[in-house]
């Protein structure tokens, strides 16, 4: 298969997987097909520190080149608290800890209606 026939979820799976390899944690794959029409997937990983965070961007870019796909965009790569890792059909977030957890991108892409406080 070539790079260019993966679906979005094939691709998802590949960039879980390089995450997964360099020690990323806590990965998510969220789905947003139905509530977005900018992406299908997003996948949210937390860096232990801001030397893996740009590491962790820095081998999805490079892997996905090596493949022949194309990177959108990369934001956030100088301060690298929260990377956003734009291929188009699949957008990596990539987040230190105290970031993820302010931000809770899991509830806000969720499906479940918001609870009333």
């Amino acid at each position: 298969m070539t790079a260019h026939s993966l679906s979005s979820k094939q691709l998802a799976r590949r960039v879980e997987n390089i995450l997964g390899d360099l020690k990323g944690q806590s990965i998510s794959c969220i789905n947003v097909e139905k509530l977005t029409t900018i992406t299908d997937y997003m996948i949210i990983a937390t860096g232990t520190s801001r030397i893996h965070t740009k590491s962790l961007a820095d081998e999805v870019v490079e892997k996905m080149k090596e493949q022949g796909l194309q990177v959108t965009g990369v934001e956030g790569l100088p301060a690298a608290e929260w990377v956003l890792v734009d291929l188009g059909a699949v957008v990596v977030h990539i987040m230190l800890d105290r970031i993820r957890a302010m931000y809770d991108l899991e509830e806000l892409w969720s499906l479940k209606p918001a609870s009333n406080a």
